[in-house]
């Protein structure tokens, strides 16, 4: 009997060791398992690389809308009132049209008065050619001196400089009374009238100042590096105050840059009656084309006020890469330094993943 307990003690013991040593493998197996198991997706994202475009550059600016020429209008003889004013600001004026008039009866009687100087200077040479022709008809006679001689000749001479000199007077002061028409010296549009309809003007004061054949152009302002790239012809779009869109062309860039603002005018011209003088508007000059290497606009990320990407690398596993950004157009950006054309970029959704993350793939693009 007790040799059956010992025997039934022994194999009971067997058994405890033997599941002992089982559960032992079966839980060392289970944590094998758990060790070698891939992390799971925390996303499921559509991968593009970057594509190569040819983008038109442009440069941002902004300035005035001014005149392309002004014209001064003003009188060129002056002591003489005005005495009519024929158009008002707004007003289309053609080349030649008489715009204001000075009074002119005073110059009405310096021209009646050089009129009969001139017939009085034109008698005395009459009379004194006479002289010299009876004189010479005499001469060889001897009943006239050498000396009278020469003081006929003398007197037709100072007769005819007499004459000379009136009728330079006389074409003055029809010169001057010319002048009490202004007209417009070109076609235009009038900006501003400073005449006062009675007052005795000077000559050379404005009276009136002209938009030269009604034409108005932009001047934005340039740094160095922007000027630099800017050419005559180069087309500009502008917007105006009111929203309008305008489209101009370059006309000059200035030779110079400002020794006080280190920045250079940019002359573009615009359409006649687009834009008013005066105005402030901002716009573009379109540079041509270059090549950009893009991106749509969702795979950026901004974190910290930098741009960044996320790529995927082998094992789906995500990496953030730091990115600089540079033209937008439609939904792509320009990228221009951080990543490559092969690179595999996380198109949307960057926001939601960290270095590291698993992603599943659910399709490649070529991101156009």
């Amino acid at each position: 009997m007790n040799n059956k307990l010992r025997i039934g003690a022994a194999t009971a013991a067997v058994l405890l060791a033997l599941g002992t040593a089982a559960w032992s493998l079966r839980a060392s197996g289970a944590g094998n398992t758990n060790a070698s198991a891939p992390a799971p997706s925390v996303l499921t994202v559509e991968v593009v690389v970057p594509q190569p475009q040819s983008w038109p550059q442009s440069v941002q600016a902004s300035g005035s809308i001014t005149p392309w020429q002004e014209v001064i209008v003003s009188p060129e003889t002056g002591g003489l009132r005005i005495a009519e004013l024929l158009v008002d600001v707004g007003a289309v004026v053609k080349r030649g049209q008489l715009l204001a008039r000075l009074a002119d009866d005073s110059l009405q009687a310096d021209l009646r008065k050089q009129q009969a100087v001139v017939a009085q200077a034109q008698a005395n040479l009459y009379q004194a050619m006479s002289n010299l022709q009876r004189a010479r008809m005499v001469d060889g006679s001897g009943a006239l001196s050498a000396q009278k001689m020469e003081e006929y000749r003398i007197a037709e001479a100072t007769s005819r400089a007499s004459l000379d000199s009136a009728q330079a007077d006389l074409d003055s002061t029809r010169l001057k009374l010319s002048q009490t028409r202004i007209v417009a010296v070109d076609d235009g549009v009038v900006s501003s009238k400073s005449g006062v309809l009675g007052n005795v003007v000077n000559a050379g004061t404005e009276l009136y100042r002209l938009v030269r054949q009604g034409k108005v152009e932009w001047r934005p302002e340039l740094d160095a590096r922007q000027v630099s790239n800017v050419h005559t012809g180069q087309p500009a779009r502008l917007t105006l105050p009111g929203g309008e869109a305008v489209a101009g062309e370059v006309r000059l860039v200035a030779p110079t840059l400002s020794t006080t603002t280190g920045r250079a005018t940019v002359y573009v011209s615009l359409p006649k009656g687009a834009a008013r003088a005066g105005m402030f508007a901002n716009g573009t000059i379109e540079l041509g084309e270059q090549p950009a290497l893009t991106l749509p606009q969702s795979a950026i990320v901004m974190r910290d006020g930098r741009a960044y990407v996320y790529l995927v690398g082998s094992g789906s596993q995500v990496a953030s890469r730091a990115v600089s950004t540079g033209r937008r157009q439609g939904d792509r950006i320009e990228v221009l330094s951080g990543v490559d054309a092969s690179a595999r970029v996380v198109a949307s959704g960057g926001a939601f993943l960290s270095d590291g993350a698993q992603v599943t793939v659910a399709s490649v693009g070529s991101a156009s």
